[in-house]
């Protein structure tokens, strides 16, 4: 499949560190991911089943763990939203073995709708464009309206409209 990737590049985006008061005045830190699979597991198996989309995130401990190997290796780029000391939000870049990455994201179900998921995926674009990565897609259930709206405010344009699913992409670095 060919993936269409719009011209223009999209932002600013900063390289996290980053810190802001959410909507509620939450103080929120977005952070690269610098280890403690175990805290991050913990925000998974608080995560709620309704919150899961597309079967992600896993459900039982061991998948979550599993899951988790896989995500948090060197090749993938991951952001971490603290609020105070408990991770509320992870989104990553992982590569899809063509030269651009595939963007996911997830914010605990009682922190969404306080602009964390803006700010997450800003960071992470940040520290995916400080990475290097010229290119990024997700896809997004066409029914999900606050998230197809949220990724076109940080820079996402629809790029497929064939299947159960929209593909978004966008562009982090000017062509060489």
């Amino acid at each position: 499949m060919t993936r269409e990737y719009p011209d223009d590049v999209a932002g600013p985006y900063d390289d996290p560190p980053r810190s802001f008061e959410d909507r509620t005045g939450r103080h929120i830190e977005v952070r690269r991911y610098d280890g403690g699979v175990d805290t991050l597991l913990e925000m998974y198996r608080r995560f709620d089943p309704e919150d899961r989309a597309q079967g992600i995130p896993p459900t039982s401990e061991s998948q979550i763990r599993s899951w988790l190997d896989k995500l948090l290796v060197d090749d993938c780029i991951n952001v971490v939203g603290w609020h105070e000391e408990l991770p509320i939000g992870h989104a990553l870049l992982v590569p899809d073995g063509q030269g651009a990455f595939e963007l996911a994201i997830f914010v605990l179900g009682e922190y969404q709708n306080a602009g964390i998921g803006t700010e997450l995926i800003q960071g992470l674009l940040g520290a995916g464009r400080a990475d290097g990565v010229e290119y990024v897609w997700l896809t997004v259930e066409r029914w999900n309206k606050p998230a197809i709206a949220l990724y076109r405010k940080v820079g996402f344009v629809p790029t497929d409209d064939g299947s159960f699913e929209l593909e978004m992409a966008t562009k982090l670095l000017e062509d060489d």
